[in-house]
């Protein structure tokens, strides 16, 4: 995984921001290369005190708004740990195991307090599908917390 910063076209070019409040979220992941809701890719994802700065990183589509894909930030870090302390800092986190879209299969986490929106263009690479079940997980915590 990349770990070095960038900025560039992919980060700066008309990124509106992440999405905020309620959407439709579903799942629609089909076989075409082409990134749908219940996939995880790999993308450009800016960061959050600076969106004209991020790096490239896995994401869950979870939706679609207005052309965008909606997607949850995915981290192979384990927030157990210090989840009072995410808690506080307002960062939320499920569990979805492992999957293609590591080379090491580690688990992942995905971050469900932060939506960002992908241009579908900018999908470097599709790791995997999520299956049904983690989805619906997925799924419960987003609504829990939006």
């Amino acid at each position: 995984m990349q770990r070095a910063s960038r900025r560039g076209p992919r980060a700066a070019s008309g990124y509106p921001g992440d999405h905020q409040g309620y959407f439709d979220i579903s799942y629609e992941p089909r076989p075409d290369n082409v990134a749908d809701p219940g996939e995880v890719v790999w993308t450009w994802v800016p960061f959050e005190e600076d969106h004209s700065q991020g790096k490239d990183r896995p994401v869950l589509i979870v939706g679609r708004d207005d052309g965008w894909l909606l997607a949850l930030p995915l981290t192979s870090k384990d927030h157990d740990a210090d989840a009072a302390q995410e808690s506080r800092a307002g960062r939320f986190w499920v569990d979805i195991g492992s999957g293609n879209w590591d080379s090491s299969r580690r688990e992942s986490e995905a971050r469900v307090d932060r939506v960002i929106r992908v241009n579908p263009q900018a999908v470097r690479r599709i790791g995997a599908r999520l299956d049904a079940e983690r989805f619906a997980a997925v799924a419960d915590e987003i609504r829990r917390h939006w």
